[in-house]
């Protein structure tokens, strides 16, 4: 049988995790009559959680947004969810927000069940991350925070950024914030440009929203301007090399950041930019397919050099095992032994 306090405590849980419920739901999902519910409702608003009622046929109750963050209770699945999440977002590096996941997880500790705290503890024993590659970090949080809120909004804004060589001032349309290899990316409209750009995060100096808005493109896709963007920057060596595979499986060995996949007879067309070509030969090797090098030359004559390589290492033989110590110290007594006649408990002790 449920006590009353738990039964109140689940009408907030209940409000934390739907943005409004009718008091006929919270009935049925407590087995009590409407006017209980009304009874729980006034309960915790008497002990200060902004519980908004909305009268008529079809009025409910809802938790008033943005007034303050009430109480909150998970179950230990949920529970476990935040702690991974936490630990990830630690290991990705949020700058000066470490100090934000730390306090989190201090206090989420120190509210867990001691059943619960041991498997917190031992996933935190036991959970171990490889070194990130490429890893760029974050310098400003609020950054991240405030272009997403831009973006969500629709809302324009004015940034100041460190190109390569120079800095420059733009408005931009945020369409959205891009997480990948190891760096944070704002992509949308840029009104210097005229065009759709993307932006490095750790390159903006300065960020101040605007009242304007603006509407986002239908259907825009953030990550995959990302990466098809990345694919087709220019630099090095332009490379185009058949793949004599389906296109499905070359979607699934190359990258879409790599480069560009275009089906074609015999095949599917891999256009991407290397240098040094040294480094295009081994992906090649890595992609683990037949393949026909279109462009350039000198990338054929990269993969024969890698080839000789692998073959000559190929053909050594296993290492030979090393002598063992005592062999080569009798052969080297003979020839460092001075001529003396030795006492005949010492002599006695070498014929033995």
């Amino acid at each position: 049988m449920y006590h009353p306090t738990t039964r109140v405590l689940t009408v907030l849980e209940l409000l934390q995790s739907r943005s409004r419920l009718s008091g006929g739901e919270l009935a049925d999902r407590l087995d009590v009559d409407r006017r209980t519910v009304r009874r729980y409702v006034s309960t915790l608003q008497e002990l200060g959680v902004p519980v908004e009622s909305e009268p008529g046929r079809y009025g409910g109750y809802r938790l008033r947004p943005g007034y303050k963050l009430p109480p909150m209770m998970f179950t230990e699945e949920e529970a476990l969810a935040l702690i991974l999440g936490l630990l990830v977002s630690r290991r990705v590096g949020f700058g000066q927000s470490a100090s934000a996941i730390e306090g989190a997880l201090a206090k989420i500790d120190r509210v867990l069940p001691d059943r619960l705290r041991g498997r917190v503890q031992a996933v935190q024993g036991a959970l171990t991350f490889t070194p990130l590659r490429a890893f760029g970090g974050l310098t400003d949080p609020a950054a991240l925070l405030a272009l997403s809120t831009a973006a969500q909004e629709n809302r324009r804004v004015w940034i100041r950024y460190q190109g390569g060589e120079d800095q420059t001032e733009r408005s931009i349309d945020p369409y959205g914030v891009v997480h990948h290899r190891g760096r944070w990316y704002i992509v949308g409209y840029c009104h210097l440009r005229e065009d759709v750009r993307m932006f490095r995060l750790d390159r903006v100096l300065v960020l101040e929203p605007l009242e304007d808005d603006f509407a986002r493109p239908l259907d825009f896709d953030a990550a995959a301007f990302v990466t098809e963007s990345l694919a087709r920057l220019p630099y090095g060596w332009p490379v185009e090399v058949l793949l004599e595979i389906p296109m499905a499986e070359a979607r699934r060995r190359v990258a879409p950041d790599l480069g560009t996949l275009e089906e074609t007879s015999g095949g599917v067309l891999f256009r991407t930019q290397a240098d040094p070509l040294d480094w295009m030969a081994r992906l090649l090797v890595q992609i683990d397919c037949p393949f026909r090098i279109e462009h350039p030359p000198e990338l054929r004559e990269a993969v024969r050099q890698l080839a000789r390589q692998i073959s000559r290492q190929a053909r050594r033989g296993p290492r030979r095992p090393a002598r063992p110590a005592r062999t080569i110290a009798a052969r080297a007594v003979p020839q460092t032994a001075a001529p003396t006649r030795l006492a005949p408990a010492v002599a006695a002790g070498q014929t033995r």
